[in-house]
């Protein structure tokens, strides 16, 4: 090839090359940008075992938490329950005989958000809500355990159930409920109502 032909082929090899590594880099700048906004979708993933505690944790105001009691599975006159159930506002408790829930009788009292923050932080590192609820009929509590106590303890966002999750007192029947002590997480909610003992002495319940 004579020197003419080089010198005209010069400019042709230069622009391939310089095609070659803005494809390159743009390539390359490509994956950067795509691994980053993976990375930051992985980072944020919520998993389902922490739906139940960050709800929990929440402060807003409608939020809740309850706790609620059914006792043994004995004739209709004689069967109790009670709920007691705490938001940043409001603590309440209500007794209730029968199946139906006819009311027995009820107190409620005014609450704030920083003890209602400390509440549902104590309840947190009792791990209430560290675990998923079980499916289908594992789930069905009627009838479950017969003659002891139902507990079932939940977190609401306004009046939908974001999580709940239960236990009872027979060996047989532990439930999805995971907490490091069912005692101090009863005791916790027990102490949130100032008149509980009175109460619930009226229903026979002071589980």
């Amino acid at each position: 090839m004579d020197k003419n032909g080089i010198q005209r082929l010069t400019p042709v090899i230069l622009v391939a090359l310089i095609v070659a590594i803005a494809a390159a880099a743009l390539f390359s700048l490509g994956r950067t940008l795509f691994n980053v906004g993976d990375n930051n979708s992985s980072s944020t993933v919520v998993r389902p075992e922490d739906v139940g505690k960050e709800a929990l944790l929440s402060t807003l105001s409608d939020r809740s938490v309850v706790m609620t009691l059914r006792g043994p599975i004995v004739a209709d006159e004689n069967f109790h329950s009670y709920k007691i159930t705490v938001t940043p506002s409001v603590r309440d408790m209500t007794t209730y005989r029968g199946y139906l829930d006819q009311k027995v009788d009820a107190v409620q009292l005014s609450n704030n958000t920083e003890a209602y923050t400390q509440f549902v932080y104590a309840l947190n590192r009792e791990k209430l809500m560290n675990a998923k609820p079980l499916e289908g009929e594992a789930n069905d509590t009627r009838g479950i355990c017969p003659l002891g106590v139902l507990y079932e303890f939940s977190v609401l966002e306004g009046k939908d159930t974001v999580r709940k999750l239960w236990t009872s007192s027979c060996s047989n029947a532990k439930g999805s409920l995971k907490v490091s002590s069912l005692k101090k997480v009863t005791r916790l909610f027990k102490k949130q109502i100032p008149e509980f003992e009175k109460l619930s002495s009226k229903v026979k319940l002071s589980y």
